[in-house]
């Protein structure tokens, strides 16, 4: 079995000080690590219970459309109001979906699509058993 200790998505962004603006100052997302000097020096953020690593700079290539980030908010209509206020273009706004989940998408500069998600309290991914 492998013991993982910490894990994170590393993104390589086209425009890493757009996407930094996008991550840091747009989402809000806060500075765990900054690493290397310059433009393109790697930014590492808090992601709850993960990480988020912005390093390097990719081609002009689109991004994979297999990747996805996943992020849950307390208040999926607050986090609405304050990305758009903040200029954040919202691909589809929050729906309570099938499932019991309120999601909301938006996606980076690069086009990484990121899900913003509301878990309701009567949904089952609350119930703790024992607990």
């Amino acid at each position: 079995m492998v013991h993982v200790l910490s894990s994170r998505i590393l993104l390589r962004p086209r425009d890493p000080e757009r996407s930094r603006t996008f991550y840091g100052e747009q989402l809000g997302l806060a500075v765990h690590r900054e690493f290397g000097e310059g433009p393109e020096r790697g930014t590492v953020y808090f992601l709850g219970g993960g990480f988020l690593e912005l390093s390097g700079r990719a081609e002009a290539a689109p991004p994979s459309p297999a990747a996805r980030i996943w992020l849950q908010v307390e208040d999926l209509a607050a986090a609405h109001e304050e990305l758009r206020a903040k200029g954040v273009a919202i691909v589809r706004p929050p729906v309570r979906e099938p499932w019991g989940l309120v999601e909301m998408w938006i996606e980076d500069p690069d086009g990484t699509p990121i899900v913003l998600v509301e878990v309701p309290a009567d949904h089952p991914l609350r119930y703790r058993p024992g607990i």
